[in-house]
């Protein structure tokens, strides 16, 4: 029997979550596995990955293939070294505390390389973030200063429009007015002709006085 070493789909819609499974190569994918010897998450930065190494090297050992996908994964968590270092212990290259402390140190340094993706990643979403609060900052200062503004223009407009309001009612206090001092001279010469026809009438009693005599 044929075994291949692969993804099995799993997850929503969009956000796919895989199995690594030891699998019948004539299996469907999705169908009846082996054995299943860990996920992969790729919906994270960087992807999450959670293998069982020895029971992948166990497969290695007895011929599993896997998909390119899945070797790649098996490569990055060091499984395709430990099948390579345990094949140099069975031709006597190597003994096994030397093939022990070499997959020790690639795994530490692998770690360090994950590790300094991670503060990275880290240090730059702390930037971006930080960009963007100063952008909305910038937005929001805009947008009051424009409030400001605008507020300012209203009461401008609203004392222009008072003041044209208040132009008429002084007009017609000075036409008042106007009328007033129009109309004085015409009631002082009315009074004038009073006392005039006042001082006429004792000189018409003494003309009568005199035709009757």
């Amino acid at each position: 029997m044929s075994v291949k070493i692969r993804l099995q789909r799993h997850g929503k819609k969009g956000k796919p979550f895989y199995w690594v499974v030891a699998a019948d190569a004539r299996s469907k994918r999705d169908g009846k596995y082996l054995e299943k010897i860990g996920t992969y998450n790729p919906n994270t930065n960087p992807a999450t990955i959670d293998l069982n190494l020895d029971s992948a090297v166990r497969w290695l050992h007895n011929g599993a293939q896997p998909t390119d996908t899945a070797k790649a994964i098996l490569s990055y968590k060091g499984a395709l070294l430990k099948h390579h270092l345990d094949g140099g212990i069975r031709k006597g290259a190597l003994t096994q505390e030397q093939a022990d402390a070499k997959l020790a140190a690639w795994l530490e340094a692998k770690a360090g390389k994950v590790d300094a993706k991670k503060d990275g990643l880290s240090k730059a979403q702390a930037a971006a973030k930080a960009k963007a609060l100063k952008a909305e900052q910038a937005v929001n200062a805009k947008r009051l200063e424009d409030a400001a503004k605008a507020e300012a223009d209203a009461i401008a407009a609203e004392s222009a429009v008072e003041e044209v309001e208040e132009a008429p009612a002084a007009e017609v206090e000075v036409e008042e007015t106007a009328t007033e001092v129009e109309e004085t001279p015409a009631a002082e010469v009315a009074a004038e002709e009073v006392v005039a026809e006042a001082e006429e009438a004792p000189a018409a009693d003494e003309n009568n006085e005199e035709a009757q005599a």
